[in-house]
């Protein structure tokens, strides 16, 4: 029999995961490692939506089975955001569905739109499952730049020049994970032109939609006239309300892409448990600080990191978005790798990252940096890679 199934051999093994495992031995063994690998959120949701979980989940009725496609009042709370922050108008019926958080909906789209063979263009580096929720679908990934500059546009061109079948999909993801760069609404209305023009579907993750640094609110691609005949746009409560774990997320934009998203759904899952989805409305349409209370929380928490790192010998761009930093190696140990660099790092240093190769190859000499810890905790973080770092021959600056 043969114990390679067909999946599989089209998924190498998660390199992130070999990081988690010797994290996951660490802490077994007593060691106190100061984990900034993983983007899970270490701050709780507001009061009011935890009560309206227990509130609801306290009937008797709300235990059944719920709605794939979300309950209306969460998809009228969705358009109802949309409209708040970005001036568009949805229709709750048709242009929203919700998601059990945008992995899982990248992954249901990719099932109803791919078929084997398929062409999508996405990133490199990149969130894993921009690229493996439709390989796993049967697509043929080709890899465009992250970075938003001409040189994207030019990738973009000999893509649809040389390759064979023509793409049908495009992923991207601004505010980006891993890179966290940034992109302005002129890049939008391009990238609708583009798409347009060339008959492709664009695939929009703005889950990091409102962890910007600039006072410049991150745009969305749905703020482009005409964006809704091409596009799909996914986003997520984890970051935005500290729900990670709820898995809440949603997808909006054009009504073929929304139908078939929900009809795959509709096989495949009865939704989110109802009292998550009352809960979430809560969220949308109660009081918003814990928006503006998260972003100066993560804005201070970069802050701090940069010039705690810097001091301590490794310098790190300021990320102008997302919960992430976009770390090149130290240059005296670039040689070695950014796996190697996130083993040494947690085994000598006692500070867990992700090494950037786990988003794709362009991701080498880099490595991902979570700011889920606190000032205290980073402050650390920055003392223990100090003395690694001399342990290296890597001159640091004054303490």
């Amino acid at each position: 029999m043969n114990d390679q199934f067909y999946r599989m051999k089209r998924m190498p093994p998660y390199v992130i995961a070999e990081v988690n495992a010797m994290r996951h031995a660490a802490r077994l063994a007593g060691q106190d490692i100061i984990d900034l690998g993983m983007g899970n959120p270490d701050q709780p949701p507001p009061q009011h939506v935890i009560d309206k979980l227990c509130e609801v989940a306290a009937k008797p009725d709300a235990h059944g089975y719920s709605q794939s496609k979300g309950i209306p009042g969460l998809r009228r709370a969705q358009a109802g955001y949309y409209a708040r922050r970005f001036g568009v108008e949805l229709d709750p019926d048709s242009e929203v569905v919700v998601t059990m958080g945008s992995k899982e909906g990248l992954s249901s789209l990719a099932t109803a739109i791919i078929a084997p063979g398929d062409v999508v263009l996405a990133p490199n580096p990149s969130y894993p499952i921009h690229t493996f929720g439709f390989i796993i679908a049967g697509a043929t990934i080709r890899s465009v730049p992250t970075t938003p500059d001409e040189h994207y546009w030019e990738s973009l061109e000999r893509a649809m020049n040389f390759t064979v079948p023509r793409p049908s999909v495009l992923v991207v993801s601004y505010p980006s994970n891993p890179t966290s760069e940034i992109v302005d609404l002129a890049f939008y209305e391009r990238l609708v032109a583009w798409a347009k023009e060339n008959q492709v579907w664009v695939v929009s993750d703005l889950a990091y939609s409102e962890l910007y640094f600039d006072g410049k609110p991150t745009p969305s691609i749905m703020q482009v006239p005409g964006a809704k005949d091409v596009a799909i746009e996914f986003t997520s409560m984890s970051k935005t309300y500290s729900m990670a774990g709820w898995r809440m997320g949603f997808a909006v934009g054009n009504k073929q892409l929304i139908a078939a998203l929900t009809r795959v759904k509709s096989y495949l899952d009865y939704g989110a448990f109802t009292p998550i989805q009352a809960a979430a409305c809560a969220a949308l349409n109660g009081p918003q600080d814990i928006i503006d209370t998260n972003r100066e929380l993560y804005h201070k928490r970069r802050d701090v990191m940069v010039e705690a790192f810097g001091r301590a010998g490794w310098d790190i761009p300021a990320p102008p978005a997302s919960m992430f930093a976009w770390a090149p190696l130290p240059p005296a140990l670039k040689s070695m790798g950014s796996l190697e660099f996130s083993k040494q790092l947690l085994t000598e240093a006692q500070v867990a990252v992700a090494p950037g190769v786990g988003y794709g190859e362009n991701g080498e000499g880099y490595v991902r940096i979570a700011m889920v810890e606190n000032e205290q905790r980073l402050r650390q973080a920055a003392r223990n890679i100090k003395r690694y770092l001399q342990s290296k021959g890597v001159n640091s600056s004054a303490a």
